[in-house]
């Protein structure tokens, strides 16, 4: 076996350190996260607000992502299209739905989070009865390529 003498091994250390001091003098990524969740939380305001004024259709098929599902019936519902779709073809006359975020969570990323809280879904059926469902929502978002946050997961 070879010995290799000090000058062959200097380029190789040079290299070695080099690699180790530029990992150790690179700076942490920033954490988005609490920008993210405050963008979240405007995010599901806007998403319920919009629910009330224009419609649970309407409201769905505009804060949905291109690639967004929905479980709905025991089916998963994927795609913007084929939301809009499910939402168009249902009856939601006298509908309403109203929820409020208990909890919203953000990569340090920034890029994705989800949020959950209780939701109260009240419609009113041909006699004029209100029938009214209380549940738990769990919907995640993501950062679209604008800018906007829309719903991959509800």
């Amino acid at each position: 076996m070879k010995k290799c003498n000090r000058s062959e091994w200097k380029p190789v250390v040079a290299v070695i350190f080099l690699a180790l001091g530029s990992n150790a003098c690179s700076t942490p990524p920033t954490d988005l996260s609490e920008i993210a969740e405050a963008e979240i939380l405007q995010a599901e305001a806007d998403f319920a607000a919009m629910a009330q004024k224009e419609g649970v259709p309407r409201a769905f098929e505009t804060f949905a992502a291109e690639d967004g599902v929905i479980h709905r019936n025991n089916l998963i519902i994927e795609g913007k299209q084929a939301i809009a779709d499910f939402y168009h073809n249902g009856n939601w006359e006298n509908t309403t739905l109203n929820w409020v975020p208990d909890k919203v969570v953000a990569a340090k990323s920034g890029e994705l989070g989800y949020t959950y809280g209780r939701f109260l879904y009240s419609s009113q059926d041909s006699t004029g009865q209100t029938n009214t469902v209380e549940g738990i929502f769990h919907t995640v978002w993501k950062k679209q390529p604008n800018g906007q946050w829309r719903f991959v997961w509800d």
